[in-house]
């Protein structure tokens, strides 16, 4: 049995450009799905797994993220005052309990792999997770619990994959890795965004990894990419070299949050699920 995963990155400092003007000003993680907006899902879907450490590498206009968190005193005191007691209990429970949350400011959009890297100096020398609150996971068990449960019995790296279409391997880092085993199999290589011509498969990475504090090393020697970036692909490539990697093939369905379609997706899926509207909703959208 390898160690449990304590700690997880959110990397959540990009700008949102594809939800302009509402990201103008408000943090695309804090777009709603219904009523949860979608980085509650990612701390939620972390806690599930045992992740007690939840690390926000944030940026300019993301203080909502940390007021969300954050205990809500009037708020509270106004609710407990006119005894809305279920909804006080909803508020205090938006951060799972025996969680704590630390927030990093990363100065430049430089990346993917430097925000993962800002999280050094908090993660230390342990294995971590990193989640992306624009895909949506929606499963049971929660997608982090089939990665920690997989790295705990493993004690590789693990990176989450889905087959995605030929024609849309540009949007994806792709990799190529022996058959499955299971959900499991080793992978042998890694390449950010390849036109669908030259892409080696169709497995694609989505915003799920479990990650060796090794990769702290190799990021810091990765040369940045198109636009000045540091590319966590490229380190991960480079992290094939020294370890065991492997693809998981997680339940469930994902929601690409960060494009408008797969927003609108989850917002009706799940919105046809909720408890309070469900099925209401659902009578609308025959009427439709």
């Amino acid at each position: 049995m390898h160690a449990k995963l304590r700690k997880a990155v959110f990397p959540v400092a990009g700008l949102g450009s594809r939800f302009l003007p509402v990201t103008k000003a408000s943090p695309k993680e804090m777009l709603p799905i219904v009523d949860k907006p979608l980085i509650q899902y990612a701390v939620e879907e972390a806690a599930a797994a045992g992740i007690t450490e939840m690390i926000f590498v944030t940026g300019r206009n993301k203080r909502a993220i940390e007021d969300h968190f954050d205990k809500a005193y009037e708020l509270e005191t106004e609710l407990e005052r006119k005894g809305k007691n279920v909804l006080l209990d909803l508020v205090r429970s938006v951060l799972p309990e025996g969680v704590r949350c630390i927030y990093i400011r990363q100065a430049e959009p430089l990346g993917l792999g430097h925000a993962v890297l800002c999280a050094q100096p908090v993660v230390g020398y342990e294995p971590f997770a990193v989640l992306l609150a624009d895909d949506l996971m929606d499963s049971q068990p929660p997608a982090m619990v089939r990665m920690a449960q997989a790295f705990e019995r493993e004690g590789s790296s693990l990176l989450g994959v889905e087959e995605v279409p030929r024609d849309q391997t540009q949007s994806y880092g792709i990799v190529t890795a022996d058959r499955m085993q299971g959900d499991l199999a080793r992978i042998h290589s890694i390449v950010e965004k390849p036109k669908p011509s030259e892409a080696p498969s169709n497995l694609g990475v989505i915003g799920r990894y479990v990650l060796s504090p090794r990769i702290f090393d190799l990021l810091s020697e990765v040369s940045p990419g198109a636009g000045g970036e540091v590319q966590l692909t490229d380190a991960i490539s480079a992290l094939l070299v020294h370890e065991r990697v492997l693809a998981i093939r997680l339940p469930g369905k994902r929601y690409d949050c960060g494009s408008k379609l797969g927003y609108l997706q989850a917002t009706v899926e799940l919105g046809l699920r909720h408890p309070e509207i469900g099925e209401a909703f659902g009578q609308y959208l025959k009427l439709r």
